[in-house]
């Protein structure tokens, strides 16, 4: 005959689950415009809620989904106060809110609701078996490095961002060729007539720098991928550097550039103007899965296996 559970049990479960958890607050993100986003969100909070985790709302995902029975912070705040991120989207959402977190050291974990999902690579409809063991530390950390970068005009700094993708200088529009001209921790590389070059880190090396050839890198790897977009001389290729390089790209002819970062935030450039990258002192902390395997995402991503027997 089993017995049956008393209140006394009941709190003693679940005082003993809140102890043997590795996390205590967590901070929820979402890509809110996305269809379907709204019940996924609700129902991952009540999920991390009745684990006995405080669960806080990132202020916009909170304004944009009527979620107001949870507390709703913006991301300083939450960097202040949580000790885990959970974000719920594609690829963008979590480079969107991680460059802003990254330098409060919270770490992160992506749930997919996207549709590549290198660095979100948890599936949406399995988030509940996944989660629970990583909540109580059964889970596989890694740390992205970040890229700092700046514009800079007549000896003055006029444009400063972060990206943990690439730093990519491009041509606006229907206009021509641009003209630039590389250095690499003072040296002079090379000028190039292009479409425009992107400078990218490991994580980003499988975004835009893998579309126009670039070499995939191991996020372990302390390195940068400088990569022509449609280079004028078919002998300039992508090259790989070390990662505390500092890389600057002068605009030497250009009717119309621009330069984006993590093509997030972006701003125009005139010739003269030079666009400096260096490591950035933050580095991002992503949780994954017990297990998770850098090349099964590979695999699973670029459909590797295809046509094989």
């Amino acid at each position: 005959m089993n017995k049956p559970i008393s209140a006394t049990d009941t709190f003693t479960a679940s005082t003993t689950a809140a102890a043997a958890r590795k996390f205590h607050h967590v901070a929820l993100v979402g890509k809110y415009q996305a269809a379907g986003s709204h019940e996924a969100l609700r129902g991952l909070a009540q999920f991390l809620d009745e684990t006995g985790m405080d669960v806080s709302i990132e202020r916009e995902t909170a304004l944009n989904t009527d979620m107001h029975q949870y507390p709703s912070i913006d991301v300083d705040a939450i960097g202040q106060q949580c000790d885990l991120a959970v974000v719920v989207g594609g690829d963008g959402t979590l480079l969107g809110v991680g460059r802003r977190l990254a330098r409060h050291n919270v770490p992160m974990i992506g749930v997919n609701q996207g549709r590549l999902g290198f660095i979100t690579d948890i599936a949406l409809e399995a988030y509940k078996d996944v989660l629970l063991p990583m909540l109580h530390g059964a889970y596989d950390e890694e740390s992205r490095a970040m890229m700092q970068a700046q514009v800079w005009r007549d000896n003055h700094c006029v444009f400063e961002a972060t990206a943990l993708n690439d730093v990519v200088v491009n041509r606006s529009g229907t206009s021509g060729m641009i003209e630039l001209r590389i250095e690499v921790d003072g040296h002079f590389v090379a000028n190039q007539r292009a479409d425009g070059l992107i400078i990218a880190t490991p994580t980003g090396s499988t975004a835009y720098s893998m579309s126009v050839g670039g070499p995939i890198l191991h996020p372990s790897l302390a390195g940068l991928v400088v990569a022509p977009i449609a280079p004028h001389t078919l002998s300039n290729r992508p090259i790989v550097l070390p990662r505390d390089a500092e890389i600057v790209v002068e605009i030497a002819n250009a009717r119309d550039a621009n330069a984006n970062f993590d093509m997030q935030s972006l701003t125009s450039l005139i010739v003269g103007d030079r666009i400096k990258v260096t490591p950035s002192q933050h580095h991002l902390r992503l949780l994954h899965p017990k297990g998770w395997s850098y090349f099964d995402t590979l695999r699973k991503k670029l459909h590797w296996n295809e046509g094989v027997a």
